[in-house]
């Protein structure tokens, strides 16, 4: 199996141009031309909207941008200080099982938190991953959401480090409406980007195998 690239952007990458990238880049992948990716970088302020939103969710459609979205899932946001992490594999080569694929990447993002001290937890009736504040409180600490095109994936993950968590209130973020949104500054972590990044390379190679 061909290594997995990585590429930082440190720049905001506005969503269209992310979008126009993965296009591209999944072509190569399954035309073999191109080396499976892994792209981490932050978006400007901005909410997209998966195969299944719906849009009475959407609270503040002026606000930021809106984006329509092939992923699956409903809205999201996606801003400053929370690290995106769009994943592009070819799953023919790692068993063809979309299920096993998004069950990785939960595992990635529970191992990843883990090492910061952060029990991340999913749960059945919810998508992402969860943490549990107490008294019958769990807020968002990550969301997944993935498209699958002829067996190469594409989308992915993002991990709240530290946005600004007023920007969530402008959607149902994926529809829950009883729960909340965390991030690892807002449960008193002081972890930084590059600290997070480090950890979802190390935690990468354990789940899906080798990184260049």
């Amino acid at each position: 199996m061909s290594t997995v690239e990585w590429q930082i952007s440190e720049e905001y990458v506005p969503y269209t141009d992310a979008i126009s990238f993965m296009e591209d880049r999944i072509a190569g992948i399954r035309a073999g031309t191109a080396q499976e990716m892994v792209w981490l970088l932050e978006h400007p302020p901005l909410y997209t909207a998966g195969t299944s939103s719906d849009p009475a969710e959407l609270l503040s459609a002026d606000r930021f941008p809106v984006y329509q979205t092939g992923r699956g899932g409903r809205h999201t946001y996606h801003g400053p200080g929370q690290r995106v992490a769009y994943v592009m594999l070819d799953l023919k080569r790692r068993g063809a099982d979309v299920r096993a694929y998004v069950h990785n990447l939960e595992r990635w993002v529970i191992e990843t938190l883990a090492v910061f001290s952060v029990a991340g937890e999913i749960r059945p009736d919810r998508v992402g991953v969860w943490v549990d504040r107490g008294n019958g409180r769990e807020d968002k600490i990550a969301a997944i959401g993935v498209r699958v095109r002829k067996w190469v994936t594409y989308h992915g993950i993002s991990i709240n480090v530290e946005p600004d968590l007023e920007h969530f209130t402008g959607i149902v973020p994926c529809g829950i409406e009883e729960h909340g949104v965390t991030s690892l500054v807002d449960l008193g972590l002081p972890v930084t980007m590059a600290d997070l990044d480090a950890q979802l390379k190390a935690s990468f190679a354990d789940v899906f195998g080798q990184t260049s």
